[in-house]
């Protein structure tokens, strides 16, 4: 990759990937191994001078059997021609009316955007090529309003993309879609990326902007769920930036049909892709579906995984030590939660055998980072529901550092240690650690 200097902006905390790190990008080989991705580009963003660390970028995504769709705007680049010509435009981004003017004008500035990503894929050594892959229909009169050549996706030719693919070819659509007739009509370039990312059964859409990702209430929101999003979005948009509104209604979007996953990221930042793609951290926002869908039961693969995440906790006194063995041993108790597939928080949930009505929530941890995101309330939420449908009436946790959390935060409250049976209660002895014993009724 290049090393190139650049005044593209930096994100505040350095996660560029180092050439260490690459065992840990290999891990995510499996996961991601001949999945699609729909790449979403912002005109400006192949303007910038970054795009071409970000074809790169995409070239090293290719050469890990990542199947890749290249999805472009216009905006900037119409907004310019408008400018240069003379020419009133009637809508630069492919929402409002598009009047012939303007048609002719995003014609003019697809095919140059077009052009500048296949140069940029082909000094990468990647084939490419611009699609017609998009059947569109006139959007039609909205309130009275005539769109004129504003259109809508009415069908997309996967087996032409996929057959594209499956011949180690990128895929190139731009927001230009043809209608019955084979005349152009205008597509927004947002609500493109979510229809092909539902046609293809893609992952993963990554929308690749000029902002550092979904800002709400002046703040960068590092991942959100769609429920929460769409709340947002119904009842307090004004919460919202400007810039964030169009991504954030075409993320619920695309949820809603299947994508799993939708990045918002800032596209100028070096290697920025590669590092929402295969770290923990990211660098953009993450908007994922319903808050529960990221918590799993873990399984015998995960036990090394749930030993290093917690060691920290362990050194800190935080969590009683458990030996790789003894995770395993006990392995069916454990919950974990993943972003993006990877595991950042872990909680157990026991059973006393005497004393069936009362569940025990232990080994609570969630990585640094992700601290005051909401995370641990879900984890211990999720236990205690889990807890409930078994016939549980009482939640105990033992906690020596975190207990205002269940008791200010979760709605425990601090009881004698008699509460815990005997069995229970001689290790509670036993380990001196003299941990407050905190109990919610469920």
């Amino acid at each position: 990759m290049s090393n190139g200097s650049s005044s593209s902006p930096t994100p505040a905390t350095s996660t560029t990937i180092k050439p260490t790190d690459l065992r840990g990008i290999l891990k995510y080989v499996p996961r991601f191994q001949d999945q699609i991705f729909v790449l979403a580009l912002d005109g400006s963003i192949v303007a910038d001078e970054n795009f071409g660390n970000l074809a790169v970028d995409i070239a090293v995504l290719r050469s890990l059997a990542i199947k890749v769709v290249l999805v472009h705007g216009i905006g900037q680049q119409i907004q310019e021609l408008s400018a240069a010509r003379g020419v009133a435009i009637s809508d630069a981004f492919g929402t409002g009316v598009t009047d012939a003017q303007t048609l002719d004008l995003a014609i003019r500035a697809s095919s140059r955007v077009s052009h500048v990503i296949v140069e940029g894929l082909t000094q990468n050594a990647l084939k490419c090529a611009i699609t017609n892959s998009v059947r569109a229909l006139p959007l039609g009169i909205l309130r009275g309003v005539d769109h004129q050549f504003t259109g809508k996706v009415d069908r997309v030719d996967t087996e032409f993309i996929l057959t594209l693919i499956d011949k180690g070819i990128v895929p190139i659509v731009s927001p230009i879609g043809f209608g019955p007739d084979g005349k152009s009509l205008r597509i927004n370039s947002d609500l493109l990326a979510a229809e092909l990312a539902e046609a293809l059964r893609a992952t993963k859409i990554i929308y690749l902007t000029p902002q550092a990702g979904l800002e709400i209430n002046g703040e960068v929101r590092r991942e959100i769920a769609v429920d929460a999003l769409r709340s947002l979005l119904k009842d307090h948009p004004e919460q919202l930036s400007e810039a964030s509104h169009s991504k954030a209604a075409h993320a619920i979007k695309a949820i809603e049909t299947g994508t799993p996953r939708v990045h918002i990221i800032d596209g100028r930042i070096f290697d920025g892709l590669l590092n929402e793609i295969f770290s923990n951290e990211g660098v953009g926002s993450l908007v994922y579906g319903n808050d529960y869908q990221q918590i799993r039961k873990a399984n015998r693969r995960d036990v090394r995984q749930i030993h290093n995440l917690t060691r920290g906790a362990v050194r800190r006194e935080e969590l009683i030590y458990r030996t790789q063995q003894a995770i395993e041993k006990n392995i069916d108790q454990f919950f974990v939660f993943e972003i993006d597939e990877n595991m950042i928080a872990c909680v157990s949930l026991y059973f006393y055998p005497d004393k069936p009505d009362v569940a025990e929530i232990g080994s609570l941890y969630v990585l640094p980072f992700y601290h005051n995101r909401g995370i641990g309330r879900k984890m211990v939420d999720y236990a205690c529901m889990r807890a409930k449908e078994r016939g549980a009436k009482t939640a105990v946790a033992l906690s020596t550092q975190s207990y205002s959390f269940f008791t200010s935060v979760m709605g425990f409250e601090e009881v004698s240690k008699e509460i815990l049976p005997d069995a229970r209660l001689k290790l509670y002895d036993e380990s001196g650690r003299n941990a407050k014993v905190l109990v919610k009724q469920l």
